[in-house]
């Protein structure tokens, strides 16, 4: 009797999951504008906005705003431009995650900084000061680039130009370095709690991500994009990451061109590196420019 019920039981969710995934492969392949941005909300998360408690930059730091082209209502996107005590400091295109803008990154940036960087960070159109939307992989990727012509109105000089991204960020640093040549246009490519792409995240969420994701167009494939950068490469990953598993990050790396160094960091997690090992996150960093980023 028992074995009858847990085989009923059996074939109800197994109902329910496919209608279920009728539904939304009904919505999907409808063109449903709806389920999209509902999607893409699930995903990115964007934190639009800033914190009551912002006391503002450092003297000698910029807050500014860039306008996209192009027709329909006007958007802009958030800019912080933070020069280094250095004058000849390399400079960093910082790109940030899901969820956090950068507001709350600050103790990453300062981290960055405090190895030796300038830093150009962008908050991409969804979160921060930049227009309200929903944000896709296409506005993100595109906000990305217009942060990076501004890097290069700051930082003339190619080889001292890194591009920079932590968890979903190293997806859009991926991308972005990908479009460009190296030594030519930048000198480095750093990545954080990096992955292969979204699909391979969503396996390692668990079923309903996995299930979500079959109705999602988002990619940031960097594993199909790493093979074109050429520029020096470093990755660093906490060991207890839970969101992105450290065996994606390692996946990313076995696939780069070298040269290109990887730290793996003791009981660090996804968005704490800088943290939890201060010293060595930044002489991490310290030595990657003194390696790369010098100009003989």
């Amino acid at each position: 009797m028992l074995l009858g019920w847990n085989l009923r039981l059996a074939h109800r969710v197994v109902a329910v999951f496919l209608r279920l995934g009728l539904v939304l492969a009904l919505l999907s392949t409808s063109g449903c504008a709806w389920l999209d941005g509902y999607q893409r909300q699930l995903i990115y998360r964007p934190t639009s906005g800033v914190p009551a408690d912002f006391t503002g930059l450092r003297a000698g730091d910029e807050r500014y705003v860039v306008s996209l082209p192009g027709a329909g209502a006007p958007q802009h996107i958030a800019i912080w431009w933070l020069p280094h005590a250095t004058p000849d400091a390399p400079t960093l295109l910082y790109l940030h995650g899901t969820f956090r803008n950068l507001f709350e990154n600050m103790h990453k940036i300062d981290a960055l900084r405090a190895a030796g960087y300038s830093v150009l960070a962008v908050d991409y159109r969804g979160w921060g000061e930049s227009s309200p939307i929903t944000p896709s992989e296409s506005t993100i990727t595109q906000d990305a680039g217009m942060a990076w012509a501004e890097l290069k109105k700051h930082q003339p000089i190619a080889k001292k130009r890194v591009i920079y991204g932590h968890s979903m960020g190293s997806g859009v640093a991926v991308d972005l370095a990908s479009r460009l040549n190296s030594p030519m246009d930048y000198g480095g490519l750093v990545l954080e709690s990096a992955f292969t792409n979204f699909t391979d995240v969503a396996h390692a969420s668990g079923w309903l991500a996995s299930l979500i994701n079959l109705f999602n167009r988002e990619r940031f494939a960097a594993l199909e994009k790493i093979g074109q950068v050429q520029a020096p490469l470093l990755m660093l990953h906490g060991k207890r990451d839970d969101t992105v598993p450290i065996h994606l990050g390692e996946r990313l790396f076995a696939a780069a061109n070298s040269p290109k160094q990887w730290l793996a960091m003791d009981n660090a997690a996804h968005s704490d590196l800088d943290l939890v090992n201060p010293a060595l996150y930044q002489a991490t960093l310290q030595d990657f420019a003194a390696s790369y980023l010098a100009i003989r």
